[in-house]
């Protein structure tokens, strides 16, 4: 039986709202006598009606579980849920406020763009520094330093300061040394989603040789499901900080599905990562219904429409719109681009612009997701893009209420509206 590589115990971590010092030296002083005394905290009323500036929050709550070693763990959950809190209390950067954990081995984690990197510092300077920190030695890193950029693919800008780089050589230079430096566990959480496609199956890849030949133990969160399909052999589901699903991928994942609430409008927020330079942000999509109301769910086969706002923040002479469809596991169902059938590119003042799709498709009932993206037409091509933008849910009925499967077979996404013809006799040439 493989020895446990994890084991957490009615783990909590309580989060107080609101600023954190009063400003005062009484109460502080009665915070510190409290604490000498064993009382709890005079200032502090834990589940108080939460007013802006007073209260607290358990952002976990008795999360127990065991991993053994060599196993592939995904944590799901809407935002907000406590993935990142768990893995931060996993990873030793925050303290329990109750409960305990205890880690078998050499502990690497990888919970931002570039965590434990010094911008004035070169790349390869950070390699040797983020190393140590991961209690490697010199020649250790020295051995792998090769492998680790050539995985990162930054071989040209090794010596630049990491100050200079984008995201997304931030995270493929931090994943490179976090995957490469033989951690016994292996904590990622969604910054993988700022690197490309291509980038992401590497780290798959990596993950899954890991496992499967080197037996390390892997943590994962992140919002895409087909990944944690993928890649994980066991899954957890959080809710609002408590543990709600323990176990097989499938079901897990199918739990976290149907809890979804999608609502009509997606904002997106200003401090969301850019992919791309930036020349034009994303700041909301909506789903309008034929009726011009904004809708979260669908009739089968109901015409509907994909309104989305974006900020030009200097002249665009070419701008490309990408919208993709795909649900919720991560299948992509389709895409649209506002070149599509030879259409020129688009020319964008500064400011900002609304853009509108109505997509002659009809999708089958199951729940979707929106990825938005902004492109030039040529090089240096994306200036942002976002994934999962909104959520939509398409039901298994008819506006008029009838069922529009009428073998009660889904079979795919999308049902094409084909043109039939039936002829008496024989085929004809």
């Amino acid at each position: 039986m493989p020895s446990l590589a994890i084991s957490s115990e009615r783990l909590s971590k309580l989060y107080r709202l609101g600023v954190i010092g009063t400003g005062t030296l009484h109460d502080d002083f009665e915070r510190w006598w409290a604490r000498v005394r064993g009382l709890p905290d005079p200032t502090l009323k834990v589940d108080a009606v939460h007013r802006p500036g007073h209260g607290a929050m358990w952002a976990l709550k008795d999360i127990s579980f065991d991993l053994p070693e060599g196993a592939t763990l995904g944590i799901i959950g809407s935002n907000g849920a406590g993935k990142s809190t768990l893995l931060k209390v996993l990873s030793r950067i925050t303290a329990p406020t109750e409960g305990c954990v205890r880690l078998r081995g050499r502990v690497a984690s990888l919970l931002e763009v570039g965590t434990g990197f010094h911008p004035e510092l070169t790349g390869r300077e950070n390699v040797y520094l983020n190393g140590t920190i991961l209690g490697m030695r010199k020649t250790e890193v020295a051995r792998k330093f090769d492998e680790i950029v050539a995985f990162a693919e930054v071989e040209p800008f090794i010596d630049t300061p990491v100050k200079r780089y984008s995201s997304g050589m931030h995270v493929r230079l931090a994943f490179a040394v976090a995957a490469h430096l033989d951690p016994d566990v292996l904590i990622v959480d969604e910054v993988l989603a700022v690197g490309d496609v291509a980038f992401q199956k590497r780290c798959v890849g990596k993950m899954q040789d890991l496992t499967s030949s080197q037996h390390r133990t892997v943590l994962f969160v992140s919002h895409n499901m087909a990944s944690i399909k993928a890649l994980c052999s066991r899954a957890m589901l959080l809710d609002h900080g408590r543990l709600v699903a323990d176990g097989d991928v499938d079901q897990a994942v199918a739990k976290y599905i149907d809890r979804q609430q999608p609502a009509a409008t997606g904002v997106i927020p200003d401090n969301h990562p850019v992919i791309g330079t930036g020349e034009v942000r994303l700041r909301s999509v909506t789903i309008l219904a034929s009726s011009g109301e904004p809708v979260s769910e669908l009739y089968l086969g109901q015409p509907f429409r994909i309104v989305f706002v974006v900020e030009a923040l200097k002249d665009v002479k070419d701008a490309v719109f990408e919208v993709d469809i795909s649900t919720l596991d991560g299948t992509y169902v389709t895409t649209s681009l506002s070149v599509d059938g030879t259409r020129a590119p688009i020319p964008l003042a500064p400011g900002l612009h609304t853009v509108c799709l109505d997509l002659d498709v009809v999708l089958l009932a199951d729940h979707y997701s929106i990825d938005l993206g902004v492109h030039h037409s040529g090089p240096p091509w994306t200036m942002d893009f976002v994934r999962r933008t909104l959520d939509f849910h398409v039901l298994n009925v008819s506006e008029s209420g009838g069922d529009r499967y009428f073998f009660d077979v889904k079979r795919g996404f999308v049902r094409p509206q084909g043109r039939w013809h039936v002829s008496a006799g024989p085929e004809r040439t």
